[in-house]
């Protein structure tokens, strides 16, 4: 068995956690791909597996070896497809990862749209509120909310978005507009966790200045907490894009906007850069041209 090879079967077994579920993956015999990994492992001078009689593990080792061995396949496989011809047309499963919200809000139009017009592509999203570590993962695309890290991936700016504080047009006039910051100290906050979970809240470009709140209502849901506010219950805190409807139709409006931190920028970040295959960029080029005329992420 040949290196590439060994490292292929060292990311199918690490993935399937077993040794026949990995082999059967490529196609091999149990035997051979214990074989493979055990060269591959004696190549190194180290232990990628802890092994049991049910299943095998991942040393400390062995997981940073996966990251590296994933990347070093998928940047063969971008370099096999733009040697072929076949990166120019968008084909295979594109992996895309993004947080809850802003998925359903705005990437599940992009990517049905997407889809359509290249109907050899299939697409795996997973919404979930963390950042996720793509190669780790196994992800093409992650849209990112915040300042990035330092990393080798790259990122396509695309928006930005606010934290404000929002609440009904009733509760409003029942309760009065805060003016500063401190006022709100004499409202009805709902606490959305995902996006405030602590009770101090940070005002001002440089969020030097904070209030301190004790939310009488928290909710680790940001959809119920704006429900709230729509309700005239009180005031929430959240990404603007998330209330963007229902500031438009009146339903909710923003309090303290001179007083917002500095905005959020919006990412779609991805591995491989110019050798991408030709499903990444065209996903990165039609996801970059409707998230910058969005008007409520500019």
């Amino acid at each position: 068995m040949d290196r590439l090879q060994s490292l292929e079967v060292f990311v199918a077994v690490a993935e399937a956690e077993s040794f026949a579920a990995g082999a059967r993956r490529m196609g091999l015999s149990a035997p051979s791909a214990t074989r493979g990994v055990n060269a591959l492992e004696e190549r190194l001078g180290a232990r990628l597996f802890t092994r049991t009689t049910r299943r095998v593990r991942l040393t400390e080792v062995g997981k940073t070896y996966l990251e590296d061995a994933r990347h070093i396949l998928a940047q063969l496989q971008a370099a096999d497809s733009a040697a072929t011809g076949a990166a120019a047309v968008p084909k295979g499963e594109l992996r895309l990862t993004c947080s809850n919200e802003f998925g359903r809000i705005y990437v599940t139009p992009i990517l049905t749209e997407f889809l359509h017009l290249y109907p050899d592509v299939a697409a795996d999203v997973v919404m979930v509120d963390r950042v996720v570590n793509m190669v780790e993962e196994g992800f093409d695309v992650a849209v990112r909310i915040g300042p990035l890290p330092s990393s080798g991936l790259v990122a396509v700016r695309v928006g930005s978005v606010r934290r404000v504080i929002c609440g009904s047009p009733d509760y409003f006039a029942r309760h009065g507009v805060p003016q500063v910051p401190g006022d709100l100290t004499a409202h009805q906050i709902a606490a959305a966790a995902p996006v405030s979970p602590m009770a101090e809240w940070r005002f001002g470009r440089d969020q030097l200045q904070m209030v301190r709140l004790m939310p009488r209502l928290r909710l680790s849901s940001v959809a119920a907490a704006i429900e709230v506010a729509r309700q005239g219950w009180g005031l929430t805190r959240v990404l603007s894009y998330q209330v963007g409807p229902d500031l438009v139709a009146g339903r909710l409006q923003t309090v303290l906007e001179d007083c917002e931190p500095e905005p959020l920028p919006i990412h779609l970040v991805h591995v491989e850069g110019r050798r991408a295959p030709a499903k990444v960029r065209s996903f990165i080029e039609l996801a970059r041209q409707r998230l910058r005329s969005a008007a409520i992420l500019n």
